[in-house]
């Protein structure tokens, strides 16, 4: 078993440190909001007072964090992960943060002391350790920890460090892509007259019938609780946008779900979960 620390316990996070736990590692457990480690500690983990503190004796620290300027914060701030790692220990960062910020941290950590390792899947897959784990990083070092990331899914070792922050982008393409095309695809039919339930019942058989069977009961609920928050698929389909951009590649679709994202949070919906977009696109009412 390996001794851990496990930085940033929100939805996803906490679901991923539990697991850590439950598998007999020794977790040292850090958020902002020191209350999200109580459960954690409960179930054998230990509470850190700093990223710092959670790092110091750990072999490897797991981060899964909101965006680009938490991780530095967390990992580069006063009392981070740097300050406390050991020099033989492994950063596992698996924030959605994208491929440039994951070589910049890796770089200033020092050669071979990170993993990217973000992953594609929401708080069911992360319950159960099912959720497909995207990584970056020198061979020997996904060889070294693939046996653990094995406790929280399915890893792929995808190259050199940013390959797994890479195929997140491309992969959360796809998924903002498909709920924006659902959306709208629900407001022509509610335009045409068509009955919800018959549209549902085509659609789920159609090529994007995996998200529709899996978010059907929220839309004819109008209740969205969250399993992946809007103001997270739009903070990513940003970064999607401005990778596509810094690779000179005129994203239109993606450019046109950044927009239906940021319009469905300015609305207040970035607390429901990212298919209340198509209650917002549809002009209906969503709550959580």
């Amino acid at each position: 078993m390996a001794q851990l620390g496990f930085c940033g316990l929100g939805q996803m996070g906490a679901l991923m440190a539990g697991r850590l736990i439950d598998a007999g590692h020794d977790v040292a457990v850090w958020n902002r909001t020191q209350g999200r480690t109580d459960e954690l500690v409960e179930r054998g983990g230990r509470a850190a007072t700093s990223p710092a503190d959670a790092a110091a004796s750990a072999e490897g620290v797991f981060t899964m964090l909101t965006d680009p300027e938490a991780v530095n914060s967390v990992v580069f701030g006063h009392d981070g992960i740097a300050a406390g790692l050991a020099g033989d220990a492994t950063l596992v960062e698996m924030s959605t943060v994208g491929p440039d910020v994951a070589r910049d941290v890796g770089a200033r950590l020092g050669d071979g002391r990170m993993l990217d390792a973000p992953v594609l899947g929401s708080t069911p897959q992360a319950r159960e350790g099912a959720l497909r784990i995207f990584v970056g990083g020198p061979p020997a070092l996904y060889a070294r920890w693939a046996g653990v990331l094995e406790t929280l899914g399915h890893p792929a070792h995808l190259g050199s460090l940013g390959s797994g922050a890479a195929m997140k982008l491309v992969a959360n393409s796809i998924l903002g892509a498909v709920m924006t095309a659902f959306g709208e695809a629900l407001l022509l039919a509610d335009r045409l007259g068509l009955d919800e339930a018959d549209v549902l019942d085509v659609l789920a058989e159609s090529p994007i019938g995996a998200t529709v069977k899996s978010k059907r009961d929220k839309i004819e609920r109008q209740t969205y609780p969250p399993n992946f928050k809007l103001s997270l698929a739009a903070k990513d389909m940003r970064l999607v946008r401005d990778a596509a951009a810094r690779a000179d590649i005129d994203a239109r679709v993606a450019n046109t779900s950044v927009a239906a994202f940021g319009d469905a949070e300015a609305r207040g919906l970035g607390d429901l979960d990212y298919s209340a977009l198509v209650a917002h696109l549809r002009g209906h009412v969503a709550s959580g």
